[in-house]
């Protein structure tokens, strides 16, 4: 399967009719939908107000100006039906080896397989592209759908902050899950 910037991304897991391929800045609104869908009725993002597209843009750039993958789902009459992307996990240079993964599923659209499809896609980008670890960091420990959805895929419980996000008037947990994405026991890595 070849992405709209000519990449080949994986089949694995891909509903028959959705493909999984590297978003373009042409896909940026659709994008900035699915996520304000999320911002405004979901607790999977600790963000009050939603981006712009402007600003969904700024941050895809920023996404792929540090050559970290930024995938889309793409239906059948070629509406996005979601998009997953690994950050930085953290700023500081000795994190550089580890990623975060962000993932959202267009309403509507859940249950399908998108979002297995996309983690899983991106799992396999990381790990080509030599990403040692894989830290997911869900928004509210009710969800069910995104801790099983990485549970899955290999991930694993590594830990949860308690009440330390605020919204719809209710506290909310931050789970932590991880994933190894290689074996490299050798700390002497490239710098």
């Amino acid at each position: 399967m070849t992405g709209a910037t000519g990449d080949i991304v994986t089949t694995t897991d891909v509903p028959t009719d959705v493909t999984i391929r590297d978003a373009g800045q042409d896909d940026i609104a659709a994008i900035a939908e699915i996520y304000r869908h999320w911002v405004e009725n979901g607790t999977s993002s600790f963000e009050l107000t939603a981006p712009d597209p402007a600003e969904m843009l700024r941050r895809y750039q920023a996404i792929r100006s540090d050559g970290k993958p930024y995938l889309c789902a793409e239906g059948p009459d070629g509406d996005i039906l979601g998009y997953a992307y690994a950050g930085a996990y953290r700023p500081r240079r000795a994190y550089r080896h580890s990623v975060e993964d962000f993932i959202y599923v267009a309403p509507g659209a859940n249950r399908r397989g998108i979002g297995r499809a996309l983690l899983g896609t991106l799992i396999e980008r990381c790990r080509q592209d030599g990403y040692h670890q894989m830290i997911a960091v869900i928004g509210d420990s009710a969800s069910h759908g995104s801790i099983g959805l990485h549970r899955s895929l290999g991930f694993r419980h590594v830990g949860t902050l308690e009440r330390v996000g605020h919204k719809f008037g209710r506290w909310l947990d931050s789970v932590f899950m991880q994933l190894e994405l290689t074996d490299r026991q050798d700390p002497s890595i490239e710098p």
